[in-house]
């Protein structure tokens, strides 16, 4: 053909078939988008993740430090090299000698002399708490007027050479806990201060002030000698000119460099660029090239590099669960486009027998296919991958191009390489509907390829979990999937057996639907196999991820209920006011309120410290049933009498240390002999912990005075409800507590509000539900492609029927009960299919990284376990019955309205 011929051809074609083209353009544009975000997405959580690492650190973990001592030094030119302008060239300097991905904060940046030892000042009116008088420490640093506001007084100017009088400014804190005025002096061991202004720092919270606490206060320290002694530490901020007045002090001077590490542009991918840079400047080259300016005995210190660690790790551990559905959504998603193929080819299967009949050559065939869609696939492919590229944020394009290719590719292909397996020789056309009685030994040996496959990654997962330490294993990664694939061709090779079956006694029945329709679904056609491939895939998928979410959200729960102990915790050093606990009973949403005293015990067996809770049996027992940690009857701790032992409620470490003899403890009420009635794993006030649980009703017949004490009352409250007012609950608690003792707040709510807000936790969270329900979207697709197909069929043998006389609600019921065996087959092995694939890899699958950030949680079990969700399960697999039935049901209904002339035609055959 010439190519003017081959354009015309696509045009007609294209033309003719304007619907099929659509179909299989947006077919093609929603997976090439979907393809190419998701690399994008987890890119996007990722760095989202890192960010929120480095970001979310104290402030000292946030830098990156170089120092030099004053015994590094060369005697000759000291003073020269502590002055305020060699300070700053080898600033400049030293940040030319980073490269990216280290970028500076350029706010909090600070550099100076600093003395590291303390100098002590023993000045008239300094406070001196057990006697030694405060440590000072001289900060000479650069950006002081950037940093700070000046309350009174002025910033302090660089002394003249060889003058012992200096000048310094302090913090108001600083100024009011050292009783320091503007204009007063100081002595501290040789040198003379004077006060010539006071700051407050415009940031205390940040970079510049926070690395160093004295900087913005006092603080109150202890000396390392027995018995300790206290004493106050605090900073006196000189000029930037000053640094050579501190050489002659023995405050061990050193010269000093704080950079803040800028995240706000670090991506994922750059994080381990990053730790190796770091990791240079400390330990290796990098520092060789810092020394050349800083001075030989230069060092480097950062803690950056060991929150990169942390976040390579938890990325490591998410990666692989995510990978799950990666693969599940894209396995499924590759079927429907294989689906999409072989139902074209279905269709045109007439047109492309005659061809080859007609002497057309096969490569010629599948070369004009190949034109056909790749004039469709192709630019929505494209538009798809850029679509994705302009709404998803994220640095690398590449991943992306190659998934919306990958995805195009297939479009284009699927069709083509499905018509030339089906008509790779000419042959006479043959009925659609039936099945050969024996596959073929190249199906057998790929089933049992794809057995032996899916078997080793359930060992593999099974022995090794998800957290390979590797990365992503593919292989573990598609366990899933293969379960999925290995159930779909076991029923398709066994589903027409019992429906051949079952259409024995229904053909000798009076009825026509029933034989029918079983005769008719038993039939194997062509096409069935990747629709059902399909749907076991996606449901599989999607009750796997479905349990993995309900998984983490039980677990999150869990560890916030353990984490408080009820859905709300007050508790103080000292024993709450009586005030305060009526006041937040009668917060509205309040349901109970529970008063126990928690005291920690030393044990007699030299290994960790019991947990004593009092509490009043009733009140408790009810608690701990209604939050399900450690569910006991009240009447277990009943009362002995006399001076018997106490019952009590231990926890399962407690047995194991101390049996069931009696204990003796010693709390401030005075000795309780305790025997251990029962064992708990978890107790509402201290989950996880080896505790002891007595009556506090028995304590107050031992012990009615001091019991009775409010200096011994209660320092816990527990407090439920559905629907707490938390702010009413937040304004009692201020307003009732002493200011010596301020009472402390905890809601179960924020602690599990704080469990999901991680970035890293949250965006694999979310990409991996949003896989989940693209996969089910692909398979209901798949489902209604495969039900379309055989509408004609369907469509004409109801006409056909209709004329013998079968009534319309009998067409319909035919219909419903033809496609109801289908759909059960899928829905059916769907729900055993996902429940088994959840019970294999339970054992191998961890989800604490996604569940609980940090390896938070108050629990007995440290390792959060995937389990099967009956919701996960059964939804999905109703969904596809409810769907089936609904487009079946749909179409009787509109076959009904046409005319029997528009379907049967001279000729034609349903």
């Amino acid at each position: 053909m010439s190519a003017l011929t081959w354009t015309e051809l696509l045009r007609i074609r294209l033309r003719t078939g304007r619907g099929a083209a659509l179909a299989l353009g947006a077919l093609v544009l929603v997976t090439a988008f979907l393809a190419a975000a998701f690399p994008r997405g987890v890119e996007a959580y990722e760095t989202r993740g890192v960010r929120h690492a480095l970001g979310s650190a104290p402030p000292e973990q946030q830098t990156l430090e170089v120092s030099i001592a004053r015994a590094d030094l060369p005697g000759a030119g000291v003073r020269a090299a502590y002055g305020a302008a060699e300070l700053t060239r080898q600033d400049r300097a030293l940040r030319e000698r980073f490269d990216a991905p280290l970028r500076i904060a350029e706010g909090g940046t600070q550099y100076g002399v600093r003395t590291t030892a303390p100098l002590t000042a023993y000045d008239p009116g300094l406070p001196r708490p057990d006697g030694p008088g405060p440590g000072l420490s001289l900060y000479a640093v650069s950006g002081l007027a950037r940093h700070a506001t000046v309350t009174e007084g002025r910033l302090p100017r660089g002394a003249a050479p060889g003058e012992r009088t200096l000048e310094a400014a302090v913090t108001v804190a600083a100024a009011r806990t050292l009783h320091l005025r503007v204009g007063g002096t100081l002595h501290p061991e040789g040198l003379t201060v004077r006060i010539c202004g006071l700051l407050t720092p415009r940031d205390p919270d940040g970079v510049y002030w926070a690395v160093d606490p004295v900087l913005t206060a006092a603080r109150l320290t202890s000396t390392g000698e027995q018995p300790p002694r206290r004493f106050w530490r605090a900073a006196l901020l000189l000029s930037p000119q000053d640094g050579p007045a501190l050489l002659p002090t023995g405050g061990k001077p050193e010269k000093f460099w704080r950079y803040p590490v800028d995240a706000s542009r670090l991506t994922a991918g750059q994080a381990p660029l990053l730790r190796d840079r770091l990791s240079s400047l400390q330990h290796g080259a990098g520092l060789a090239r810092l020394r050349t300016v800083a001075g030989g005995g230069a060092l480097a210190d950062s803690a950056v590099d060991g929150l990169l660690d942390g976040f390579g790790r938890m990325r490591t551990a998410i990666a692989p669960v995510v990978a799950v559905a990666a693969f599940g959504i894209g396995t499924v998603a590759g079927v429907v486009l294989l689906l999409s193929g072989a139902l074209a080819a279905a269709r045109r299967a007439p047109e492309l027998a005659l061809l080859r009949a007609r002497g057309a050559s096969l490569a010629g065939l599948t070369g004009q296919l190949a034109a056909e869609t790749a004039v469709v696939a192709l630019p929505a492919a494209a538009a798809g991958g850029g679509l994705a590229l302009l709404v998803t944020p994220g640095e690398q394009a590449l991943p992306s191009l190659l998934a919306a290719a990958g995805t195009g590719l297939l479009g284009t292909l699927a069709l083509p390489l499905r018509a030339a397996v089906a008509h790779r020789r000419p042959r006479p056309a043959v009925r659609a509907d039936l099945t050969a009685a024996r596959p073929s030994r190249r199906r057998t040996v790929a089933e049992l390829t794809v057995l032996v496959l899916a078997a080793g990654a359930v060992v593999a997962l099974r022995r090794r979990g998800t957290a390979t330490g590797g990365g992503v294993d593919a292989l573990v990664s598609a366990a899933p999937v293969l379960i999925g694939v290995i159930a779909a061709i076991a029923l398709m090779r066994l589903y027409p057996l019992p429906l051949r079956l079952a259409a024995r006694p229904a053909a000798r029945s009076s009825g026509l639907t029933g034989f029918l329709a079983l005769a008719r679904a038993g039939r194997a056609p062509a096409t069935a196999g990747l629709p059902l491939l399909a749907l076991l895939v996606a449901l599989t998928t999607a009750s796997f991820g479905g349990s993995v979410l309900a998984g983490i959200d039980s677990a999150r729960d869990h560890a916030a209920l353990t984490a408080v102990g009820a859905d709300a915790r007050i508790s103080a050093d000292r024993p709450l006011p009586e005030k305060l606990r009526r006041a937040v009973a009668a917060v509205r949403g309040v349901d109970g309120a529970v008063p126990l005293r928690l005291s920690v015990q030393a044990a007699d067996d030299g290994g960790p410290p019991l947990y004593l809770v009092i509490a009043d049996a009733e009140a408790y027992s009810r608690l701990a049933r209604a939050t399900g940690l450690g569910a006991f009857s009240a009447a277990e701790l009943a009362d002995p009498g006399g001076d018997r032992p106490l019952p009590a409620l231990v926890s399962p470490r407690y047995l194991t240390r101390f049996g069931r003899a009696p204990q003796a403890l010693q709390p401030e009420f005075g000795q309780l002999v305790v025997r251990p009635v029962a064992v708990r794993a978890d107790t509402p006030a201290q989950p996880g912990g080896d505790f002891v649980l007595v009556n506090a009703r028995s304590v107050a017949r031992r012990y009615p005075d001091t019991y009775a004490d409010p200096a011994n009352g209660p320092s816990v409250l527990l407090l439920s409800g559905h629907a707490l007012d938390t702010g009413a609950l937040r304004t009692a608690v201020r307003a009732h507590s002493p200011a010596a003792a301020p009472a402390r707040l905890t809601l179960r709510s924020a602690e599990r509000a704080a469990l999901a807000d991680p970035p890293l936790q949250q965006g694999a969270e979310r990409l991996y539900t949003a896989a989940v329900a693209a996969g089910t979207g692909f398979a209901l697709l798949a489902l209604l492609l495969s039900l379309l197909q055989t509408a004609p069929q369907r469509r004409q043998l109801l006409t056909m029927l209709r004329t013998m006389g079968l009534p319309p609600g009998q067409g319909r019921r035919l219909m419903v009960l033809e496609a109801l065996p289908q759909a059960l087959l899928a829905a059916g092995g769907g729900v055993l299919v996902g429940a088994a694939a959840i019970r294999l890899l339970s054992p191998g699958t961890d989800l604490t990284p996604l569940a609980l950030p940090g390896g938070r949680g108050g629990g007995t079990a440290d390792t959060v376990r995937l389990g099967a969700d009956p919701m996960s399960l059964l939804a999905p697999s109703a969904g596809v019955v409810v769907l089936a039935l609904a487009v079946v049901a749909a179409h009787a209904w509109l076959s009904e309205r046409r005319r029997e002339g528009t379907e049967l035609r001279g000729g034609e055959r349903p």
